[in-house]
């Protein structure tokens, strides 16, 4: 009986043959499904790349003030969190583009089956499959792979997202990632381009529009196929009305409305290529930002850049007479910056610079006689007790250097500021080995001015690679700031795609003159504009500056280089022309005139705009820099016997001079052997002789200036007489 019992108990526990069987079957699905999956979501985690889910976006371009003056990118996106972009304008690609995308989980079996019967039908592909999961891991992994298995990888991809991100982070990428046609990426630069409005403002009818161009953004453009774009506009509104998205009555009011758009074409601004090349050198080597970071980043960069002033450079560097050449192709570049900050607020690399060309403002050029002030004549007027404006140089060709000035003019002896004004070659080489090279480049190494020569040739500017307009413009800086120099800079501060601050500029100055040195410079290049070699061209306020030509090398008498770089009390400047190429089909027929006629021209139309300062404000802490004297030629001169005095009888002599009450005038003597001095009087042009009875009476006047110590010309001898 318990054998029995026992018998029936294992009957009742035991599982048939048959079930056995189906649990062995449904557990080898279950793990075979697993490891299928498993499989599928490892697939797809070696096909989504993650760094390809990190979208490129557009890096702005700013002023100061805001303006956008240029955009940088790969692909034209400002991307934008999905808490941004309304609901409606969530439900139309959802409407059109995938239904049921809040419930599938990468892939829509029903829609994939749908798709499938109807192709059949048709014998053709009439209808697709793919989930906007799918178009996004296409569009992000597998735009360029055109094998027979990119479904497959598109389908692994997809299922991989869906368990990596959530629906709303999968249809944030997707608004942003997708192409809009006309070079536009991203449902926010969309909007802006299409509607000029940002995509939080968009209407339900501008939202379905943009949905629409989904499946075919240039065949659909509202630009070039309006009728097109409203039929697909439409039919995305139906979908949505479908889908339970919008009453019926709402669809009917937003499907008769016109396409509503307002496009913002991009204005051509030529005129700040050359800018925008001087930012992205300077990203790249102060704050270590690629073109291609810049290009993929978004950043946002703010620049020193004045509008008016950039364009108004570009268009005067348009005018043709301005070039003078032998042939066509005569290039230039100009660097302006405020001489307060150091901000570049223009810069021209070309006259018609393009993005990717040789920006002329960063390539070095033999500087000519502009190399004087910075090279010789301010480090030896440092050395004060030696040379100031006044001391006399010379100004003759001499044995140990043969040099000679532009014009084969000499004075033999000039002063430091005339030879300044008149550009004498003589003068500025003699002065440089005088003060020595060593000493000189000292100042310049200051500047941030570093060259290999070590020869008197510096002094004419003749150097082994010479030195960029930025390095002329920031060494003449230091005349106008009291003898300090700062690093000139286009980029003030750097934002990241978040709107953080990243970079902001730090400046320094480094005193390289002492402020009496700067204002005697500024007095004495001021001069140089109004009467010596920059007197070419009008303007009529505060401007100082010098010129400078290099002869050129294959053409006897023709220019290579011609220069002019100059300051106001607010900017400095520098602008260069000639040929990229020096041979013997290549020269200027003009000299320094024309880059310092085009540099008034330009200050001109930018007084114009913004005035400009009259003149210079001289500092406290400096003395005025008199004017030079000029030694009269004394004429007329008589003397005469007077009475009255304690000696009673006296002797008058009297001649005509000069109105500048700072002449002084010696009185000589003559007689036997040397003459004598016998007075000196200054501003007067008379002079009485006490005690003239037992002298002897013939005398003679030298003008004499108390500044150059030197002697004019003597006038006639005249004897007194009754």
């Amino acid at each position: 009986m318990q054998k029995n019992e026992k018998k029936d108990r294992k009957k009742h526990f035991s599982i048939p043959r048959k079930g056995k069987t189906i649990l062995i079957i449904i557990t080898s699905i279950i793990i075979l499904g697993a490891i299928g999956y498993g499989a599928i979501l490892l697939g797809g985690s070696m096909i989504a790349r993650d760094e390809a889910l990190i979208l490129d976006q557009t890096t702005s371009i700013e002023t100061l003030d805001g303006e956008i003056i240029g955009t940088l990118y790969n692909e034209n996106r400002v991307y934008v969190s999905i808490d941004k972009i309304p609901e409606h304008v969530r439900n139309a690609y959802v409407a059109i583009e995938d239904r049921s995308f809040y419930e599938h989980a990468g892939i829509d079996m029903k829609s994939v089956i749908r798709a499938v019967y109807k192709n059949i039908l048709a014998m053709r592909k009439v209808e697709g499959a793919s989930t906007i999961t799918q178009q996004l891991s296409k569009n992000l992994f597998l735009y360029n792979d055109k094998t027979w298995t990119r479904k497959t990888k598109e389908v692994m991809a997809a299922i991989y997202l869906e368990n990596k991100l959530s629906k709303n982070e999968i249809l944030e990428l997707y608004l942003n990632e997708i192409y809009f046609g006309h070079g536009v990426y991203g449902i926010e630069t969309a909007s802006n381009y299409f509607f000029d409005k940002s995509v939080s403002d968009l209407s339900i009818a501008e939202g379905a529009l943009l949905a629409g161009l989904a499946k075919a953004p240039n065949g659909y453009s509202p630009i070039n196929h309006p009728e097109k774009a409203l039929e697909r506009r439409n039919l995305v509104l139906q979908s949505m009305d479908d889908a339970g998205m919008i009453q019926t009555e709402t669809r009917l009011v937003e499907q008769g409305k016109t396409l509503g758009l307002n496009v913002q074409e991009k204005v051509a601004k030529p005129w700040v290529n050359s800018y925008i090349d001087l930012v992205t050198k300077e990203a790249a080597e102060k704050y270590q930002l690629s073109i291609d970071e810049i290009r993929r980043g978004g950043y946002r960069i703010v620049v020193n850049m004045d509008e008016d002033a950039q364009e108004i450079a570009y268009e005067q560097f348009q005018n043709d007479s301005y070039f003078p050449g032998n042939t066509e192709g005569v290039e230039g570049a100009f660097v302006m910056m405020e001489q307060q900050s150091g901000r570049i607020i223009a810069a021209l690399g070309a006259r018609d610079y393009q993005l990717g060309n040789l920006n002329r403002v960063t390539v070095e050029r033999q500087p000519g006689s502009t190399f004087k002030p910075i090279a010789v004549y301010g480090p030896a007027m440092m050395q004060e007790d030696r040379f100031t404006p006044f001391t006399l140089v010379p100004d003759r060709q001499m044995d140990d250097y043969m040099v000679s000035n532009v014009d084969n003019m000499y004075e033999d002896y000039v002063t430091i500021y005339d030879a300044l004004i008149h550009s004498k070659n003589t003068s500025a080489v003699w002065l440089l080995d005088q003060i020595g090279v060593p000493y000189a480049k000292d100042y310049l190494r200051e500047m941030g001015i570093q060259i290999e020569d070590d020869d008197l040739a510096i002094a004419l500017g003749g150097l082994k690679y010479g030195i960029t307009p930025l390095q002329m413009m920031e060494g003449y800086r230091s005349f106008v700031s009291g003898g300090k120099v700062v690093e000139s800079y286009t980029i003030d501060r750097v934002y990241n795609q978040e709107n953080e601050l990243l970079f902001q500029v730090e400046t320094n100055e480094t005193e390289v003159f002492s402020p009496q040195v700067a204002w005697n410079m500024t007095e004495i290049l001021s001069e140089t504009v109004e009467s010596g070699t920059a007197n070419a061209g009008e303007y009529h306020k505060a401007l100082a500056g010098k010129t400078g030509s290099t002869q050129h090398p294959f053409v006897r008498g023709q220019v290579k280089d011609a220069w002019f770089v100059g300051y106001t009390p607010e900017y400095v400047t520098a602008l260069w022309m000639g040929y990229d190429q020096s041979d013997k089909d290549h020269y200027l027929t003009g000299g320094s005139k024309y880059p310092t006629t085009l540099t008034k021209t330009i200050l001109t139309e930018i007084d114009k705009k913004n005035p400009l300062a009259e003149k210079f404000i001289r500092p406290d802490n400096v003395k005025d820099l008199p004017e030079p004297i000029e030694l009269p030629l004394i004429t007329e001169a008589n003397a005469e016997y007077t009475f009255g005095g304690l000696s009673f009888i006296r002797g008058k002599i009297k001649w005509n001079g000069s109105d500048d009450e700072r002449v002084i005038y010696r009185i000589y003597r003559k007689q036997d052997g040397i003459d004598k001095r016998i007075a000196e009087v200054k501003g007067k042009t008379e002079y009485i002789i006490d005690n003239v009875l037992f002298l002897d009476n013939m005398y003679y006047i030298v003008p004499y200036d108390p500044l150059t110590k030197l002697e004019g010309v003597r006038s006639e001898a005249v004897e007194l007489s009754w």
